[in-house]
């Protein structure tokens, strides 16, 4: 029984590291989604000489009199870029089409006025979740290692329970929440940011898996308190049943005893009080038949 326990509780230990690590590398990541955002090719010039867009005519001229006109044959979707993004919570970043590396804004500039309570919201709840998964995992570590007691340990156990639903329900709402501001930025946010497609990134797929992890480490911390509590109730039961039993066959012996002393003594007062009346029949008796062996002669001598 101990074995088992101790396995349960260092799998819903492994379960809840494994939801903590998760959970913080998608919230300080910045690739909870990911994709394309078009936008219009830059022109061309001494330092970028592709992905760009070439006018005819002398470069020299066009970068000093601005009132010249320039044509371009590039046409649709030629004169466009589909710039590479990702953002996560705090941050979107994205390709620099100028230059090199990635250049990134506050996510949370970005969305909608109407969406930014949702996402402090999220924010919010993000750092909660992840703050109750650090006490469910101090309070099972502390029940694995340092708790030599079954009844402290069932405690440590039940708020460690309490703790890890908690925070499951935390990051599900905070993940829901973040999901929903991103889609109604889609829509309503800056020209130049909308993207073109996108998917979920990594991040997501961490964040969820994270709440999977949680989830699981709860219900396995559950059900170690649960298989404890019924073992031993059932082996309280059997305690209870046996020591019934135990008194049961102890009345019972002296209900045995006491029945064969009383016997005994009332056998031996029963032979006291019937030998004397025994040997007064007895000699009855012999006077008796004395009596009638002298009865002839007693005849004999009246009749003379």
């Amino acid at each position: 029984m101990k074995t088992s326990r101790r396995y349960r509780a260092l799998l819903a230990v492994c379960l809840n590291l494994v939801a903590l690590l998760f959970s913080t590398t998608a919230f300080i990541t910045t690739y909870w989604c990911e994709g394309t955002q078009r936008v219009p090719k830059p022109n061309c010039g001494k330092a970028k000489k592709t992905n760009c867009i070439n006018y005819s005519g002398n470069e020299t001229s066009k970068e000093t009199n601005q009132n010249v006109v320039h044509y371009s044959w590039e046409t649709g979707d030629d004169r466009f870029l589909f710039r590479y993004f990702h953002t996560g919570i705090w941050y979107s970043c994205e390709e620099n089409i100028s230059g090199v590396g990635e250049k990134c804004r506050s996510f949370i500039d970005l969305a909608p006025a109407s969406e930014k309570g949702v996402l402090w919201l999220s924010v919010v709840s993000e750092v909660l979740y992840i703050m109750l998964l650090v006490v469910g995992f101090s309070l099972m570590c502390l029940e694995l290692f340092h708790s030599s007691n079954v009844i402290d340990g069932l405690k440590l156990n039940a708020f460690a329970a309490v703790f890890t639903v908690l925070s499951g329900l935390l990051g599900m709402v905070a993940h829901m929440m973040y999901t929903q501001v991103f889609q109604v930025t889609v829509s309503l946010g800056p020209e130049d940011w909308r993207p073109h497609s996108w998917d979920y990134g990594w991040s997501f797929c961490l964040a969820w898996g994270s709440f999977t992890c949680c989830m699981a480490a709860s219900v396995t911390t559950l059900n170690s308190y649960t298989k404890t509590v019924i073992e031993f109730r059932h082996k309280r039961k059997i305690f209870e049943q046996g020591f019934r039993e135990e008194q049961t066959f102890i009345d019972q012996e002296a209900i045995k005893y006491f029945r064969e002393r009383s016997v005994q003594s009332v056998s031996g007062s029963v032979e006291v009080f019937v030998d004397p009346s025994v040997s007064t029949a007895k000699s009855m008796r012999a006077t008796a038949s004395v009596d009638l062996s002298e009865i002839p002669e007693m005849l004999g001598e009246e009749q003379c």
